[in-house]
């Protein structure tokens, strides 16, 4: 990835997350502007990572070759407004969830959109972000997406706009899942006589585990699960107690659920 201007539209935990990510992967902090209203994530910006941040946008965003879209979807328009005369020529990238790239293309009169769903395990470098290049986006600037959001984990393109609300519901909004079922554990360990803490290190030990299991198996999970499931043994009783409850059934019935309301959010502000 180039060293020309990257300017970040908002500067909150999404921005912070790849602009931390691509600091410490050698991206010189002079190459990188931030504009945002707010006079603390500013500061709090400038002296974690050395980047030039607005308060206001300018023509300084004339010389971005990037532009990363990162407000809240319902201050899309707002924002977008003094910015739409300086930016038509960069490549628009979205981390906003419900702003689909038509409504891009109007607001920045570029066509070269490229929309993304990330997640906040981003934070730490173990993110996974779905990604939606519109057509006019080149194979370069496929890679310049990539390469925006490789310190911050993995990606996965998706080829039709609207299988972002899918992975929004699955991977965007998936750590909640995770840690709703952690609480759940957590609640359960004490019942049983365990403390809170042995409860959450028990469960986050455990997810992880399996998870890096699962990771480095060719078997599909199913396999994974049914070896751990001896006829009459103690995953058999939770296993079966959970079928008996619906519990899958609710659970996907529950991520529908989402990807409705990312369609939903999509027609609202998109």
């Amino acid at each position: 990835m180039s060293h020309d201007l990257l300017a970040f539209v908002g500067g909150g935990i999404m921005a912070a997350a790849i602009i931390g990510g691509l600091r410490a992967a050698g991206r010189p902090a002079d190459t990188i502007l931030v504009i945002d209203p707010g006079q603390a994530q500013r500061a709090k910006l400038a002296a974690e990572h050395g980047v030039r941040t607005q308060a206001v946008a300018d023509a300084a965003l004339a010389r971005a070759a990037v532009v990363v879209w990162a407000v809240k979807p319902q201050l899309f328009g707002e924002a977008a407004a003094p910015c739409a005369a300086h930016v038509r020529g960069a490549l628009q990238f979205s981390v906003m969830a419900g702003i689909r790239s038509d409504a891009i293309v109007r607001a920045t009169g570029s066509q070269r959109v490229v929309r993304s769903m990330p997640n906040t395990p981003a934070l730490i470098g173990q993110g996974i972000a779905g990604l939606y290049a519109r057509d006019a986006v080149s194979a370069d600037e496929r890679h310049t997406a990539e390469a925006l959001l490789a310190p911050t984990g993995r990606t996965l393109w998706v080829e039709r706009e609207e299988d972002l609300d899918a992975v929004t519901a699955l991977s965007g909004s998936g750590p909640a899942y995770v840690f709703y079922f952690v609480e759940a554990m957590m609640q359960a360990a004490q019942e049983m006589g365990l403390s809170a803490e042995q409860g959450r290190q028990l469960a986050l030990a455990t997810f992880a585990g399996a998870t890096a299991l699962a990771q480095a198996s060719s078997e599909p999970p199913e396999v994974l699960r049914e070896r751990v499931t001896s006829k009459g043994g103690t995953t058999y009783a939770a296993l079966t107690s959970m079928d008996a409850s619906g519990v899958k059934t609710a659970f996907v019935k529950a991520i529908r659920a989402a990807q409705q309301r990312a369609r939903e959010l999509g027609d609202q502000f998109g």
